[in-house]
């Protein structure tokens, strides 16, 4: 009796996998894909780009958003919660596509491309970063499986992960436990960042990419994002201010429209919004 429960179970766990594995994605390559530049520019456009989710057709996430990160420039993305900052970077990755408008990379339209091509160009850090089971090497490669012992150690020092990987029982074979439970949230994040840049790909994404750290590896890891960012386009969403200030360029969303863009010293004294984000979050006369 044990055994045919356990084989219920096991029927019923086997019936919702055949279902997850006969469901057909509806964002696919196109038949005669558009080659995409080589090497990689990184030069992102979105225009006209009106896009609501498939769940709820009555609420326009992005309006008519139209702008340009050229090749090499560091472009953050702020604004309150809800202004569409995330499906940006959802749309950038054609996770969905727009009902209206154009996104391109390097003057190819996303869906007259190759998804895997696609995809190849751009390396994120979410907010949340995906930690796997495995050891440390494996979770740094799975940014570029091919990757070097070497190639791996310098992006963990580049990183600034180096140290505490060293210190691990086991080095970079040391297994980290599922989701990473073995790290601290600050670690987990470099390592994060660590597979982005043996990525190397000429598009970064970083979605609050020191939101888990402390004040000395926050300030750790924007001199190492310095450096890595000088050759590729980067996109930042950022909530703290702080870490966008030296942008080159820092988009205003609000509802889904881009309300201003600019520098920090020319948003304060522009944007109502943007000053008042920064009133909060600063002291002294920087704000």
């Amino acid at each position: 009796s044990e055994v045919y429960g356990e084989i219920q179970l096991a029927a019923g766990a086997a019936e919702r996998i055949a279902e997850l594995l006969q469901e057909q994605p509806k964002i696919t390559s196109p038949a005669k894909p558009v080659a995409l530049p080589k090497p990689g520019q990184g030069l992102v456009t979105f225009l006209d780009v009106t896009f609501h989710y498939p769940t709820r057709p009555e609420t326009d996430i992005l309006k008519s958003l139209s702008f340009e990160a050229k090749p090499g420039e560091v472009v953050a993305i702020v604004g309150p919660s809800g202004a569409g900052k995330t499906t940006i970077f959802s749309l950038l990755q054609r996770f969905h596509d727009p009902q209206k408008g154009t996104i391109s990379i390097d003057g190819v339209a996303l869906p007259t491309a190759d998804l895997t091509e696609l995809r190849n160009r751009i390396a994120t850090v979410p907010q949340d970063p995906v930690i796997f089971s495995g050891s440390v090497l494996e979770n740094i490669r799975f940014g570029r499986p091919d990757a070097s012992m070497a190639d791996v150690e310098a992006a963990a020092v580049a990183a600034r992960a180096d140290g505490f990987i060293r210190a691990l029982p086991k080095g970079y074979d040391t297994p980290l436990g599922e989701r990473g439970v073995t790290l601290s949230g600050g670690q987990r994040q470099r390592v994060a960042i660590a597979r982005a840049i043996l990525r190397n790909a000429p598009i970064l994404l970083l979605d609050e990419a020191t939101s888990a750290l402390d004040a000395e590896s926050e300030q750790m890891i924007q001199q190492a994002l310095e450096t890595i960012t000088q050759h590729r386009t980067t996109l930042v969403i950022a909530h703290r201010l702080a870490t966008v200030r030296n942008a080159n360029r820092i988009l205003v969303l609000d509802q889904g429209q881009l309300v201003a863009q600019g520098s920090h010293s020319e948003l304060i004294e522009t944007n109502e919004l943007y000053a008042r984000l920064a009133k909060l979050q600063f002291t002294g006369p920087s704000a």
